[in-house]
């Protein structure tokens, strides 16, 4: 889970620079502030971290000064610019020294430095923060060697930068509830115009995308991860139904399959709600014979239409069953929610029939 840190200059002009930590300090987990600005943080449930002798978190950029701290004091954090393989050294030598935090700029080469740091640091128990300035630089550091940093530094004096790397944050954090819908129905339609979704992620069993055609009932359509006698595997690949279903996006919002394309984003889910976010390689619009399925959750009936094949499985709370092999009481995975949507958005309490 990546957490979000703030700092937004002390050279920022006294009235937006406040604004900006009382509005934007509600949703991060640190601000770095000075100690005139400190209060306004605390005010609005952030820890506050800065040299100050009243910081949550003390912010050094000497290691022997921290790691004296780290014996004696409150929590600290040690700043280091990393520029060369040397200064790469010296923060693996302050992990092993118990310091706290380690928050790192990397002003010239941005990725191979934080790779060679997280796969050394990755099992301590010094949290990597990296500092940044914008929700991309954030992104990238999130994913990162797959395994991202403990956390970013957003040191900024741009709304909009804090608004989308708190909203990136919030992505990371959130599960996906899922609950078991039974199945009522299934038959067969005719030939319909299908979306298989190749990404640039390899999948495994019980992952896949949430897909239907009613927004508040979301099927987990399983990658074409598994073994059989005729095709091989695509584990990057999800055949996902026809043009005119939703699928949920890593922002929450749905969208239809037909207005995907290479480059989009789309939410990665597996069986535990677990979530991450993938890049679509190539959209696969054919025409397939079909197959309708119905699911009951809370006397409410949901449906999805997939391609009328094997090799497409609903995912289920133990496996995934093939939809050509589902009969009535069958249990498959869906996502619920309540409310209506308005291009892609969730209005709550908005009403909407879908059937």
């Amino acid at each position: 889970m990546a957490e979000f840190w703030i700092h937004v200059d002390e050279s920022v002009q006294k009235e937006k620079r406040l604004d900006l930590l009382r509005r934007h300090a509600r949703g991060c987990d640190v601000a770095v502030a000075s100690k005139e600005d400190a209060e306004a943080c605390r005010n609005a449930g952030a820890i506050v971290i800065a040299g100050k002798e009243d910081a949550d978190i003390k912010i050094l950029d000497d290691l022997l000064k921290a790691e004296t701290e780290a014996k004696v004091g409150p929590q600290v954090a040690l700043r280091l610019a990393i520029k060369s393989r040397e200064d790469e050294e010296k923060a693996i030598d302050a992990a092993g020294r118990g310091i706290g935090y380690l928050v790192v700029e990397c002003p010239n080469w941005k990725i191979i430095p934080l790779e060679n740091l997280i796969a050394k640091l990755h099992q301590t128990r010094t949290r990597l923060i990296a500092s940044v300035k914008t929700a991309e630089e954030a992104r990238t550091a999130i994913e990162t060697l797959e395994l991202g940093v403990d956390g970013v530094l957003l040191e900024s004096s741009d709304e909009e930068e804090f608004v989308k790397t708190s909203a990136l944050i919030k992505g990371t954090r959130k599960g996906i509830k899922l609950v078991e819908a039974e199945v009522v129905d299934k038959k067969s339609l005719t030939l319909g115009a299908r979306v298989c979704i190749d990404t640039c992620n390899i999948m495994t069993a019980g992952e896949g995308l949430l897909v239907g055609s009613q927004s508040s009932g979301l099927f987990l359509v399983q990658a074409e991860v598994l073994e059989n006698p005729h095709v091989e595997p695509r584990p990057f690949r999800v055949n996902a139904g026809p043009i005119s279903s939703y699928i949920l996006k890593p922002d929450g919002k749905t969208q239809y399959l037909s207005e995907l394309k290479a480059g989009d984003e789309v939410l990665i889910v597996n069986r535990h709600g677990e979530s991450r976010s993938g890049s679509v390689g190539r959209v696969k619009i054919e025409m397939r014979p079909q197959l309708l399925v119905e699911a009951k959750y809370h006397e409410r009936t949901f449906k999805v239409i997939l391609q009328n094949a094997e090799t497409i499985h609903l995912v289920t709370k133990e496996g995934s069953e093939s939809v050509v092999d589902l009969k009535p009481h069958d249990r498959v995975l869906i996502r619920f929610e309540e409310g209506g949507r308005h291009f892609g958005m969730l209005v709550e309490g908005e009403m909407v029939i879908e059937r």
